[in-house]
C-alpha cells in the first residue's frame, strides 16, 4: 500500500529525476509518474 509523505530534493536531483522520468515516458506506451520514478530509483539504490 503506497504512503503520501513530503520530501524536500534538491534541484540537482529533480532535475536528473525528471529528466529519467522523461526517459521512462519515451520508452513506455503507458504513463509514468514522478512518483512511480523515484520508487523505482530508490528501490534499486536499496537492494
Amino acid at each position: 500500500m503506497a504512503k503520501r509523505i513530503t520530501i524536500m530534493i534538491d534541484d540537482d536531483l529533480d532535475k536528473k529525476l525528471r529528466l529519467l522520468q522523461a526517459k521512462q515516458i519515451k520508452e513506455s506506451t503507458k504513463s509514468v509518474s514522478f512518483s512511480r520514478t523515484i520508487n523505482d530509483v530508490l528501490r534499486k539504490s536499496l537492494k
